[in-house]
């Protein structure tokens, strides 16, 4: 069975940044990883993704530049690192892993899910 524990939210002012960490337990090495968000009354959207092996990543189009997914083997942790940080991007971050057939920001791809983790970015 997959857990994963995400941690690193918190509050920050526009222009901060932040590093999401999500520890991953059960076997996670041939999944894709990827970082979801979700605001209350919106559908959860994706952020980023990141395959195995060769780490090709994918990126929601109007965060690519300011955000960075990135894994560790050795650690089972996938990380989220977020700069240029913008009230807009207040929501419940998400980690998930799955083995994606299909596009790499569908929720639907994703068959693991964590608790989530609150970002909260103050102008």
């Amino acid at each position: 069975q997959v857990q994963l524990v995400e941690s690193g939210g918190g509050s920050v002012q526009a222009g901060g940044s932040l590093r999401l960490s999500c520890a991953a337990s059960g076997y996670t090495y041939h999944s894709t990883m990827g970082w979801f968000r979700q605001v209350p009354g919106k559908e959860r959207e994706g952020v980023a993704a990141i395959d195995t092996g060769g780490g090709s990543t994918y990126y929601a189009d109007s965060l690519k530049g300011r955000f960075t997914i990135s894994r560790d083997y050795a650690k089972s942790t996938v990380y989220l690192q977020m700069n240029s940080l913008k009230p807009e991007d207040t929501a419940m971050y998400y980690c998930a892993a799955g083995w994606v057939a299909g596009a790499h920001l569908d929720v639907n791809e994703y068959r693991y899910w964590g608790q989530g983790t609150q970002v909260t970015v103050s102008s």
